[in-house]
């Protein structure tokens, strides 16, 4: 997964800078710069920020320094992996598979608000136990359910992992799931698993990267939930890119297919697409297309639909990227004070996935930035963005 320094360097060098020249232009040491670019060192915050705005990445160096910390945090980032490998040679009875199947329906209805870290733990702890009951291998078919619950824990799992910024756990994570999918034949968990690869793309800025997952994905997939959040990533990364035609496209597209769909048992599933989970995906890419009318509508309904009437946020991730695109839009109204309001409110969300929090965030602040660099309330969102990292 491309690091702090793999991403300076290719930034560098599409802008032709030498390390040289980048170093007069920061100040820096050309030394202390050439180990971070060879991940000898990790850049401090204010380096970070520096070259971010120098190199003109808006935001996505500094997402990715932030990325680099955490992932040093994670000193066993192959652990659920090797649990799932442990698991393919194993086998379960029915009634263990159906107690399985229930308790990863459920864990991954808790995916929106749930901390985290419990969420992790209880996930590869059920792989723990599904490793020391499977000691013998019953039928055929009762292995292929078997490989279907294991990848749908490995998914949820992998999820949280990248939520938490453990990038290299996810990674190994997201790849045992997709073999899990392809050996059980599940093109639902193969899809997700494309779809994760996607979303960790996006998250670093590698556009490229995004469409060939999610365009190998819908292919995989086919026609189902999976395949409309394959389309609504495809549609984050063309709008990133800057092409709005393709947006509308592509969102037409989802919607479509969406429309035509079963609604889910289980809205609430992470695994699932509804028209809810629909609006906070376009609300994305309307914001980054420069449709700020629909951005906002679309905002002000994640809002609505994610908290409860008595004021509880039941989809917290959620909402804090709804408050960033009500930041954005206001700051591009000419409303620095709501823009500012708006945003740090994000940041108070209980439940976090920081990679996409801090891609978003980092959008907003850089359009504060060009348009309010001298202003206070641009300064209090930074350095509360900055505390996050």
């Amino acid at each position: 997964m491309p690091s702090f320094g793999t991403q300076m360097r290719a930034a560098r060098e599409a802008r032709g800078l030498s390390l040289a020249g980048l170093a007069e232009l920061l100040p820096a040491d050309k030394g202390h710069l050439s180990r971070i670019e060879n991940g000898h060192r990790r850049p401090g915050e204010d380096l970070a920020r520096r070259v971010d705005e120098v190199l003109g990445t808006r935001g996505e160096l500094i997402t990715c320094a932030a990325l680099d910390v955490s992932a040093a945090l994670d000193a066993r980032p192959w652990e659920t992996a090797d649990l799932l490998h442990r698991m393919r040679a194993n086998d379960a009875s029915p009634a263990t598979i159906e107690t399985l199947q229930a308790t990863v329906t459920e864990l991954s209805c808790q995916y929106g608000w749930r901390d985290a870290r419990e969420l992790r733990a209880e996930g590869q702890g059920w792989i723990r136990e599904v490793v020391r009951l499977l000691h013998r291998p019953t039928g055929l078919r009762q292995h292929q359910e078997l490989l279907v619950c294991a990848g749908w824990l490995a998914l949820l799992v992998g999820c949280v992992e990248y939520d938490l910024g453990m990038r290299a756990g996810a990674e190994a994570t997201r790849t045992a799931a997709r073999q899990l999918g392809d050996e059980a034949g599940h093109t639902g968990i193969t899809g997700w698993s494309w779809e994760m690869a996607a979303w960790f793309a996006l998250t670093q800025s590698r556009h490229g990267a995004v469409l060939a997952a999610s365009r190998a994905g819908q292919r995989a997939a086919g026609r189902q939930g999976v395949t409309v959040q394959l389309i609504a990533q495809e549609a984050k990364a063309l709008a990133r890119l800057g092409d709005a035609s393709a947006v509308r496209e592509a969102l037409d597209r989802g919607l479509q297919l969406l429309d035509a769909l079963p609604a889910p048992d289980r809205p609430d599933n992470h695994f699932e697409v509804d028209p809810d989970k629909w609006l906070f995906y376009a609300m994305d890419a309307y914001r980054l297309a420069g449709d700020d009318a629909l951005a906002e509508h679309y905002a002000t309904e994640v809002i609505r639909a994610g908290t409860s009437p008595n004021g509880v946020e039941r989809s917290p991730m959620r909402v804090a990227e709804a408050r960033l695109t009500l930041a954005a839009t206001a700051v591009r109204s000419g409303d620095l004070e709501r823009a500012v309001d708006s945003g740090l409110a994000a940041f108070t969300a209980a439940r976090r996935s920081l990679p996409s929090l801090l891609l978003v965030a980092g959008e907003v602040d850089a359009e504060l930035h060009s348009r309010y660099p001298r202003e206070h309330p641009t300064q209090d969102f930074r350095e509360a963005l900055n505390a996050l990292r």
